[in-house]
């Protein structure tokens, strides 16, 4: 019996060889057939060819993936994928119109996967065949991640930048930018924009719009990003942007005032950087929430000059180490007269941290990605890549960092 065929006409066929003559003599109880000349059934390996072949490794992604039927038509064909983390899933693809041949959808294979093929197929006397084949694709030595913010399902001020920063140096920036997309409901104009080989960001040409929701689509698996070095990452992160905060502070009159939502909600006596350790110029856009945190000048290049344990209220605006937070070693009346600080903006508050306080007031009511502008500081404006300073560029600027311009 062959594979597949069942039953057929050969049943019940008896075959007697008489020696003197060779003479075969076949009799059968309905009709009569034999296995040699054109009325033999073809192999399933004959009607049905699949490429890669049988056992193949190590195919490259941009192998040819096809089956095709010899001599009869293809009835079904399913091909499904395992990958190295053991998700499965079905190879979405098309029969062509004379049931003859099958393809992919996609242009290019999987690295790093097991594909499995099931085909059937009906010869031309209406005989069935079905074949089952796998092959494994090329692993490459190399894997290329981007670690995002913000991240899926968070709710985010407007100044919030979609950045990325990966973990090997990107040779080809035109490949990487061509599989990420961001996408905002309203619909906003959104530009890319490298800093060096490692980080990507994005942002609309204006703060986003309160209520818009973003899409940032993440096809980088297999992406080849430098020579044998591939991407691994496939998913969808979305966020959605809450109500608007602006937060400027006058290094010079020792103020914050808070906008929310285009009115005027509060100004609150801070204190910024002193003489030698002025606070950063320019739109910073709030990137951590710390109820509590350390603060040790050693790390960011003080030395010894301070090592505070317990910083209460604490929201980072630059990666360089600017926080604005609770301060509760300082003299109350230092708040709102004069600067004292390392470079950072601080709020009047209690050891422990409160909801009372002015810095805890201001903690409560603030999202990552709420933008805190300073003006008025003697020091140089941020840098665009210092936090998520991108805010700080022309429009124009911003976009010709973009590799796909």
């Amino acid at each position: 019996m062959r594979h597949g065929s069942g039953p057929g006409p050969w049943t019940g066929v008896v075959r007697t060889a008489v020696r003197s003559g060779a003479l075969l003599l076949a009799l059968a109880g309905c009709g009569i057939g034999g296995f040699g000349g054109d009325d033999a059934p073809r192999s399933p390996r004959d009607l049905i060819r699949v490429t890669p072949h049988d056992g193949a490794r190590s195919v490259p992604a941009d192998g040819r993936l096809a089956v095709t039927a010899s001599g009869g038509r293809l009835e079904r064909v399913r091909v499904t994928r395992t990958d190295g983390a053991g998700e499965r899933a079905q190879v979405p693809g098309r029969l062509s119109a004379d049931r003859r041949s099958w393809r992919p959808a996609a242009r290019r294979l999987a690295l790093a996967t097991r594909y499995q093929v099931h085909a059937v197929a009906v010869d031309g006397r209406g005989r069935r065949a079905a074949r089952h084949t796998t092959f494994t694709t090329f692993v490459p030595a190399h894997r290329f991640i981007g670690y995002f913010t913000p991240e899926h399902r968070t709710t985010v001020g407007t100044g919030m930048i979609v950045s990325l920063a990966f973990n090997r140096p990107i040779a080809d920036r035109a490949a990487v930018e061509r599989g990420i997309s961001v996408t905002a409901r309203p619909a906003t104009e959104i530009a890319a924009h490298w800093f060096g080989d490692r980080r990507l960001d994005f942002r609309p040409r204006t703060y986003w719009r309160p209520g818009t929701e973003v899409t940032m689509r993440l096809r980088l698996r297999d992406v080849r990003a430098a020579p044998g070095v591939y991407g691994v990452q496939h998913r969808t992160v979305r966020f959605t942007v809450g109500r608007s905060q602006i937060s400027t502070v006058d290094a010079a009159a020792h103020t914050m005032t808070v906008t929310r939502d285009g009115r005027r909600t509060a100004v609150l006596p801070v204190t910024t950087g002193a003489a030698g350790h002025e606070t950063w110029n320019g739109r910073m856009v709030v990137m951590e929430r710390l109820p509590e945190t350390r603060m040790d000048g050693s790390t960011v290049g003080f030395g010894g000059e301070y090592d505070i344990a317990d910083v209460p209220h604490a929201l980072r605006l630059t990666t360089s180490g600017t926080f604005l937070h609770g301060n509760y070693w300082a003299a109350p009346e230092t708040f709102g007269s004069v600067n004292s600080t390392h470079g950072c903006v601080g709020l009047r508050d209690v050891r422990g941290g409160s909801s009372r306080t002015a810095a805890g007031w201001f903690y409560d009511r603030t999202l990552i990605g709420d933008v805190v502008e300073v003006v008025n500081s003697r020091e140089r404006q941020v840098a665009p890549d210092n936090g998520l300073g991108g805010w700080n560029m022309s429009w124009s600027s911003w976009r010709a960092g973009s590799a796909l311009r």
